[in-house]
């Protein structure tokens, strides 16, 4: 993994980078950001919006248990 490709501790990203670390599409992000699956965003502007990096790695931590959890490690 390059330095570019490491999610900070902090901070606020932008759809893009979020999809790099959660493979779905945009408009399945979207749906699930409406649902309450996905985390809600921040708007910085009309037209600028971004995700809490904590939020993204909790969503990150939740569904790899959630996969730990279903079966997806074997002892």
């Amino acid at each position: 993994m390059t330095q570019n490709n490491v999610l900070p501790r902090a901070g606020l990203i932008r759809l893009p980078k979020v999809l790099e670390y959660i493979p779905v599409s945009k408009s399945t992000w979207w749906s699930g950001v409406k649902s309450g699956r996905f985390p809600s965003p921040v708007k910085l502007t009309a037209r600028t919006t971004a995700w809490r990096v904590s939020d993204i790695l909790n969503l990150i931590e939740q569904m790899a248990n959630a996969n730990n959890v279903s079966g997806g490690a074997h002892a």
